[in-house]
C-alpha cells in the first residue's frame, strides 16, 4: 500500500496538471453552450419557419450525434476545409456544440413550464411579447432550470475525458500517458477516477440540496 501512495504522489502533479484543463475546457464549453442552448430554445419555439428549422437541425445533430463524433469532426475534420484548430479550441467548440443541443431542451421544459396565466397577466398589463418573455417568462422558466444545468454541467466534466482522442493533454490523456510508460494502468486509472470524483460527487450533492431549496421556495 505505501508504495502504491508513493506511485500516486509521484503522479499526481501531471494529474493534476491534466485535470486543470479539463475544468477549463468544461468551463470554455459552458460558457459557450449554454448561451447557445438559450438561442436555440427560443428559436425553436419561433413561429418562423427558417429559424425554426435551423435551430432543430443544429438541436438533431448535436444530440444526435456522439460528442466523440464532433471533437474528431472539429479537430481532424475542419482542416480539410482550410480551418486547422488547436486540441482545445477544437474540443471547446465541439463541446459546446452537445452543450448547446442538450441545455436547449432543458430550458426550452423550463420555459414551458411557466403557467400560461403569468403569459396572459403579462399581456393583459400591456406587454410586448418581448417584455413579457423578458420579464415574465425567461426568469421563471430559467429558475427551473437552474438544477438541471448544474446536473448537466457535471455530465460535461466527465464527458471532457473524450478529449483525450484530440490529443488534448487533460486528465484522461495525462493518466494514459503515466500507463504506458509504466504499465500500472489499473494504479493511474483509479487515481485519475478519484480526482473527477473529488470534484463530481461534492458537485452532485450541492445540485441535490440546490433541487431541495428551490422546490421548498416554489411550494
Amino acid at each position: 500500500m505505501s508504495e502504491l501512495l508513493d506511485f500516486w504522489w509521484e503522479w499526481l502533479p501531471s494529474l493534476l496538471n491534466g485535470l486543470e484543463i479539463s475544468v477549463a475546457v468544461t468551463a470554455v464549453s459552458l460558457a459557450l453552450g449554454i448561451p447557445l442552448g438559450l438561442i436555440l430554445a427560443l428559436a425553436v419555439q419561433s413561429k418562423k419557419v427558417a429559424p425554426r428549422t435551423c435551430a432543430l437541425v443544429a438541436v438533431e445533430i448535436g444530440r444526435g450525434a456522439p460528442a466523440l463524433i464532433l471533437l474528431q469532426f472539429t479537430y481532424f475534420g475542419l482542416p480539410n476545409a482550410g480551418l486547422a484548430l488547436s486540441s482545445f479550441v477544437s474540443a471547446s467548440l465541439a463541446l459546446a456544440w452537445c452543450t448547446g443541443a442538450y441545455t436547449s431542451e432543458i430550458i426550452r421544459a423550463g420555459l414551458e413550464a411557466v403557467p400560461h396565466g403569468q403569459k396572459e397577466a403579462a399581456s393583459a398589463i400591456g406587454l410586448s411579447g418581448w417584455d413579457a418573455l423578458r420579464y415574465v417568462v425567461l426568469p421563471q422558466g430559467l429558475r427551473v432550470s437552474i438544477p438541471p444545468l448544474f446536473g448537466f454541467s457535471i455530465l460535461m466534466l466527465q464527458a471532457s475525458s473524450l478529449c483525450f482522442a484530440i490529443a488534448l493533454p487533460e486528465l484522461v490523456s495525462q493518466a494514459y500517458i503515466i500507463g504506458s510508460n509504466t504499465f500500472r494502468y489499473m494504479s493511474i486509472l483509479v487515481l485519475a477516477g478519484l480526482l473527477y470524483a473529488v470534484i463530481c460527487i461534492p458537485a452532485t450533492m450541492a445540485v441535490s440540496a440546490l433541487e431541495r431549496r428551490l422546490g421548498h421556495h416554489a411550494d
